[in-house]
């Protein structure tokens, strides 16, 4: 384990609200948004109590799945002073790691809390969902093999940040599933992958020699930049299917479709830490810019 460099511990509240990492928010709160929009233009409806703690519950698993992830990657060794990305509170020495687990810890014990009453409201498919969620969770940086070291960890985000987020969403408004979940958990999942693609990729190197094996590791650069081009089309393709399937205010998620093709540029031009880590923030901003388009339009044509 490295030893944190020596680094001055600003306020508590701003090492908290770094270790959380604010600006991967987003890709909890867009699916269930979209979920919501789904469940909205078939019901007319919402249950504002069950959406808050559906948003609450979906915040509290990735900032416990952040948190959890800053102190086990420095206890591993995998976070290392000469790291490439965005900080880490553990790594710096502004909180230890003990201290760090047990705010994941809360963060996932509160979930957990909420999930068991959203359970009740939505019934078997929720918890099983719910405690999927909590698992993977724990499972993506804990464990004798963590989804984090493996190629797994795209398709990880796709299914939990994606799939089930939007479906379980749309269930507990509407008791209803249907292959319109799949396609919009996909667009908004397809982004969020996006985003550790590029994280992996920026860490190439240190992960290698910290003998993780992810996908950016299989494929190398070229099938990189090809994987993270195809999964940030899955979302404007998505909002042409579900229009086309009768939910025409989807198409409003393409205003975001010319930031992500960009963002395909980019990304395989990008050269060096700061490059790609403008690169990573800019591709969940406009993943969640794009889903909470295509939610808007649904609601507000489903309105009239």
């Amino acid at each position: 384990m490295n030893a944190p460099p020596a680094s001055p511990a600003p306020g508590r509240l701003r090492v908290w609200w770094t270790a959380i990492r604010p600006r991967t928010l987003g890709m909890a709160v867009a699916p269930v948004a979209l979920g919501v929009a789904l469940a909205f233009a078939g019901a007319d409806r919402l249950d504002w109590a069950v959406l808050a703690a559906t948003l609450a519950c979906a915040l509290l698993i990735q900032i416990g799945t952040n948190l959890y992830n800053d102190a086990v990657d420095f206890e591993r060794g995998t976070d290392h002073p000469a790291r490439l990305g965005p900080l880490r509170v553990t790594l710096a020495g502004w909180a230890s790691a003990a201290e760090v687990k047990r705010g994941a810890l809360l963060c996932l014990l509160l979930a957990l809390a909420l999930g068991a009453w959203l359970s009740v409201v939505g019934g078997l498919p929720i918890l099983a969902i719910g405690l999927a969620s909590l698992v993977a969770g724990w499972a993506y940086s804990g464990g004798p093999r963590p989804i984090s070291h493996t190629p797994l960890g795209e398709l990880f985000v796709l299914l939990f940040f994606g799939v089930f987020a939007v479906a379980g969403s749309h269930w507990l408004q509407a008791r209803a599933l249907g292959a319109i979940d799949v396609v919009a958990g996909l667009a908004v999942g397809g982004p969020a992958a996006a985003v550790l693609l590029v994280n992996n990729f920026r860490d190439l190197d240190g992960d290698l020699r910290a003998g993780r094996r992810t996908l950016a590791a299989l494929v190398g650069a070229r099938g990189a930049w090809w994987i993270y081009a195809a999964l940030l089309l899955l979302a404007p393709l998505a909002w042409v299917v579900i229009a086309a399937a009768g939910l025409p205010g989807a198409v409003l998620g393409l205003l975001g479709a010319p930031a992500l093709l960009r963002l395909a540029r980019r990304f395989r031009n990008a050269q060096g830490g700061a490059a790609l880590n403008a690169v990573l923030v800019d591709t969940a901003r406009a993943g969640t810019h794009g889903a909470l388009l295509a939610a808007a339009g649904i609601i507000v044509v489903s309105l009239f």
